[in-house]
């Protein structure tokens, strides 16, 4: 049967466009090669999708029969701090040999400015014989979905949209309008891109800032989230971040030195954002310093040591643990030989280097039992304060504890 819309790639941005555009009552078809991966959406939010006709396809001739197609193919750092492409690649090329004119392609997924015009629209005129700009509309999308946030979803969270020309931008225009309550044209295609580059960046350049001020808090003897309180009390120039144990998510920083040459800004790097990066990598291990200090300071030593790490998520209250920092935690914790268990609300099994991480079923028995507790995600249904009563030692990167119920970040 036709759709309106296809959206490829069912994972943490293209299920949940799937479940705003079929709240909208656009008829919508998902397309993956693999599982869906989303962990944000529950069960039965996808069963109701599904009773309200959203339906899950492998069959690559479905794509052709619809009016608009986003792409939400992930997109990575690869060990080079590259971004790997290859699966807007791979989603470029199955559309393409499907794509009827008069389409209206979006890409969505994180990119380096210059991917949808250089990389992915030859992908898609190669593959369909069509012009994009002519036979078929060509658009970018910075996906602004924040997972597990209550108050902006996609139908209240402005839309930025940007096309290869300006009868691609107002085709993009008109699907999104269905959506969300605003969208706003940028000027083409590359500055669409930017805009995604800009609001990464900036998230992780500030969390950099607060990480730096935390170690020298600690130093100083100054209680930053007290800081933090106060500052966020000016009503103008300044946005309040908070530090933690390191910066986990999908949205990753982009450094023009490491974007393909074609694209890349010989003697102009984004310095400050290449050594946000190695600030924010650094703050497992300064959790693991803190850690061995707060035992060698009550007479235990780390090796041997029982430590409880509470909350393996990236983020709170969901189940998602993509660039979680608790892995690179526990690593390390083993390396020192530490006996190492977690509890974690939404991950009922946790493996670190292929091997099972005991996980505590009694939490605040596991607590009192523990020679360190390492708070590492606030999930909702943590009592800190009683947790900090049970617990030996407490170790709050958090800093969602009472003043003075734990040792804080």
């Amino acid at each position: 049967m036709p759709a309106d819309l296809a959206v490829i790639g069912l994972g943490h941005l293209g299920l949940p466009l799937a479940q705003a555009a079929v709240a909208a009552g656009i008829e919508t078809i998902g397309y993956d090669s693999g599982p869906t991966t989303d962990s944000t959406l529950s069960a039965a939010e996808i069963r109701r999708m599904s009773a309200a006709g959203f339906r899950v396809t492998t069959n690559a001739t479905d794509l052709g029969r619809v009016r608009t197609a986003v792409v939400c193919a992930p997109t990575q750092l690869g060990a080079d701090r590259a971004l790997d492409l290859s699966a807007v690649g791979e989603a470029g090329r199955t559309l393409a040999a499907r794509l009827r004119p008069h389409t209206t392609v979006i890409l969505e997924s994180a990119v380096h400015p210059g991917v949808t015009e250089d990389y992915l629209r030859p992908i898609l005129e190669s593959g369909s014989g069509l012009r994009a700009g002519r036979d078929f509309h060509l658009a970018y999308s910075p996906s602004r979905h924040d997972p597990g946030n209550r108050t902006h979803g996609i139908a209240n969270t402005p839309k930025v949209i940007g096309g290869l020309t300006p009868a691609c931008t107002e085709s993009a225009h008109a699907f999104y309008a269905r959506l969300t309550e605003k969208v706003v044209r940028a000027r083409g295609l590359r500055e669409a891109e930017t805009v995604q580059l800009l609001e990464t960046n900036y998230r992780h350049v500030n969390i950099a800032l607060m990480n730096e001020m935390a170690v020298l808090c600690h130093d100083l003897g100054v209680d930053l989230w007290d800081v933090v309180r106060c500052a966020e009390t000016k009503p103008y120039g300044f946005q309040a971040f908070r530090p933690g144990p390191g910066v986990g998510g999908h949205g990753v920083p982009l450094d023009p030195n490491y974007l393909p040459h074609t694209t890349r800004t010989p003697g102009h790097p984004l310095r400050m954002v290449g050594l946000a990066q190695e600030i924010n990598n650094r703050m497992p291990q300064y959790v693991i310093q803190r850690s061995a200090t707060l035992l060698n300071e009550h007479g235990k030593s780390a090796r041997g040591a029982r430590v409880l790490l509470l909350g393996v998520t990236y983020k709170q209250d969901l189940a998602d643990q993509e660039g979680s920092p608790a892995r690179e935690i526990a690593s390390r914790l083993l390396d020192l030989g530490a006996l190492v268990s977690y509890h974690d609300p939404y991950i009922t099994g946790w493996r670190v280097r292929d091997r099972p991480v005991p996980r505590a079923d009694s939490l605040y028995e596991a607590a009192a039992n523990a020679d360190l507790t390492i708070l590492l995600q606030h999930h909702r249904t943590y009592d800190l304060q009683g947790l900090a009563v049970k617990a030996q030692l407490l170790l709050d990167t958090r800093g969602a504890s009472p003043a003075g119920a734990a040792h804080r970040l």
